[in-house]
C-alpha cells in the first residue's frame, strides 16, 4: 500500500494506492470550529446537497444517474470531532477495467456535482425540496425523545455541561430550523464553500499523477485557509459533588448514563492506555461491567463504556429497570474502585491487548476504514497502525491504574421509564 500526499494549495489531497479491493473510493471531508446556532441550518443544508442538485434535480434522477454508473454508491456523513463540525460525502465506484473506459471519471463529476452544482435558482435553493426537507428534518427533531438511548445520552451530556460543544444537540433544534429560508440556505452554503476546511483521500487502484489531475480538474476551492484551533476540548475543573439526575419517560425500560471526566492524560496514556483501560472496564462481553453486573447479578439488559478521547469524556451505559438503579451505580462505583486498585489480572490485560490488535487488522480489510485512518492520523495526529501495534504491547498493568486514577465520575443521569 503507498500513501502520498499532494498540497494542492487550498486542500490537501491522499491518494491510497493499493489493488486489494476491486473498487475506488474518493472521500470528501469539510470541517470548520462548531457554533451552536449554525448545526440546524448545515444539517438541512447537507440533506439538500445529497438530495438534489442542477442537472439531477430530483432524487429518482440522482438515483437512476448512480445505477447508469454501474451501481457506484454515493453517501454522506455528520459528527462532532471535539470543536470541530466534521462531514463528508463519498463515491464508490468500480474500477475503470472492470466497467468502462471513462466510467470513474463519470462517478467523480457526479460528486463534483452533488456539492459545487446546487439546485438554485435566483439565489435560492429549489423550493419543493426544500419543504421535503424541512419536513423531515422537523420530524427527526421532533422524535429524539422517542429513541430514550439517544435521548439519555443528549440530555446526560446536557447536564455535564451545557455551555460545552459536547452537549450540542447534533440534530438541531426546531426554533433555528424556522429561521431557515430557500434564500439564507443559499447565503450559507457560499460561507460553507469559502470558509470550510476539505481535505481529499483516494483509495484503490490508480495512477497517481491521473487520479491528482482529475481531482484538479473537478474540485476547486478558491480560497487557502489553515487551522489553528485545536480539535480537543479544554479540560473541565469539573464538579465538586457528583450531580444526578432522574428524568421521567413514558417507556418499558430505562436508561443509565454515567458521564465521567479524563483529566491530565499523558500522550502516551490518551493513545494506548486509556483504550485497554476501557476494554477491561466495559468494552466487551469479558469487561468487568458486563461480567459482574450484567452476567454474574442480572441487574442490566446491557452495559458498556467508550471512551471521547476529543471530549475528555468516558461515558457508561446500561439498560436497567427502575428498582436496580441503585444497585447498578453501586456496581458501576466498585468496579471503578477496583480498576484502581489493580484488581484485573495479567489475562485481562492480555485479553484486551488482542482485541485492540484484532481491531487494528479489521482496519486494513476496509477502504474506509483505511482512509478514515489516514484521515486521523493526518488530523488529529494519532499513530500509523504498525506504530499502534508495536506500542500497545508496552502497556502495563501499573499504567492502567495510574489512568484509572485519572477518570473521575461527573454525572448519573437516569431516563426512568415509568410506563406499566
Amino acid at each position: 500500500m503507498e500513501h502520498v500526499v499532494k498540497d494542492l494549495g487550498n486542500y490537501k489531497l491522499h491518494l491510497i494506492k493499493t489493488d486489494k479491493f476491486k473498487t475506488i473510493r474518493m472521500k470528501l471531508f469539510f470541517y470548520s470550529p462548531i457554533k451552536k446556532d449554525e448545526i440546524t441550518i448545515r444539517n438541512f443544508l447537507i440533506g439538500m446537497l445529497k438530495v438534489t442538485n442542477k442537472k439531477y434535480p430530483t432524487k429518482r434522477e440522482l438515483a437512476l444517474k448512480c445505477q447508469d454508473l454501474y451501481a457506484c454508491g454515493l453517501g454522506y456523513d455528520i459528527t462532532r470531532f471535539g470543536n470541530f463540525y466534521n462531514y463528508y460525502f463519498v463515491i464508490d465506484a468500480l474500477e475503470d477495467k472492470y466497467t468502462e473506459k471513462g466510467n470513474f471519471e463519470k462517478c467523480v463529476e457526479l460528486l463534483s456535482d452533488v456539492i459545487y452544482n446546487p439546485n438554485v435558482t435566483d439565489n435560492k435553493f429549489d423550493e419543493k425540496y426544500f419543504n421535503i426537507i424541512k419536513h423531515d428534518a422537523t420530524l427527526s427533531i421532533n422524535s429524539i425523545k422517542e429513541n430514550p438511548n439517544v435521548y439519555s445520552r443528549i440530555r446526560a451530556l446536557e447536564e455535564m455541561d451545557n455551555d460545552s460543544p459536547l452537549s450540542y444537540r447534533m440534530v438541531g433544534n426546531i426554533d433555528d430550523l424556522n429561521k431557515i429560508t430557500p434564500e439564507n440556505l443559499y447565503e450559507y452554503y457560499e460561507k460553507v464553500m469559502r470558509e470550510d476546511y476539505m481535505d481529499i483521500y483516494v483509495i484503490g487502484n490508480f495512477q497517481f499523477d491521473e487520479m491528482e489531475e482529475l481531482v484538479k480538474k473537478y474540485f476547486k476551492q478558491k480560497i487557502y485557509k489553515s487551522n489553528n484551533k485545536p480539535f480537543k476540548l479544554d479540560e473541565y475543573k469539573g464538579r465538586v459533588k457528583q450531580k444526578e439526575i432522574i428524568e421521567e419517560n413514558d417507556t418499558n425500560q430505562s436508561n443509565l448514563v454515567i458521564g465521567c471526566r479524563i483529566k491530565n492524560l499523558t500522550d502516551f496514556e490518551l493513545k494506548y492506555v486509556i483504550n485497554i483501560y476501557n476494554i477491561i472496564l466495559g468494552g466487551g462481553s469479558n469487561s468487568k461491567l458486563f461480567q459482574n453486573i450484567r452476567e454474574k447479578n442480572s441487574l442490566c439488559y446491557y452495559i458498556h463504556s467508550v471512551v471521547n478521547k476529543l471530549d475528555n469524556l468516558m461515558l457508561i451505559r446500561a439498560g436497567i429497570t427502575n428498582e436496580n438503579y441503585q444497585k447498578v451505580v453501586k456496581l458501576v462505583k466498585e468496579e471503578l474502585k477496583n480498576m484502581k486498585k489493580g484488581k484485573f489480572t495479567d489475562k485481562d490485560i492480555e485479553n484486551a491487548k488482542q482485541l485492540y490488535l484484532s481491531s487494528l487488522d479489521e482496519i486494513e480489510e476496509s477502504e474506509d476504514d483505511i482512509v478514515d485512518s489516514y484521515y486521523m492520523m493526518d488530523l488529529l495526529g494519532v499513530d500509523d497502525i504498525e506504530t499502534k501495534k508495536k506500542k500497545i504491547v508496552t502497556v502495563t498493568k501499573e499504567d492502567i491504574e495510574k489512568v484509572s486514577h485519572k477518570i473521575f465520575i461527573d454525572t448519573i443521569y437516569m431516563l426512568e421509564g415509568v410506563k406499566e
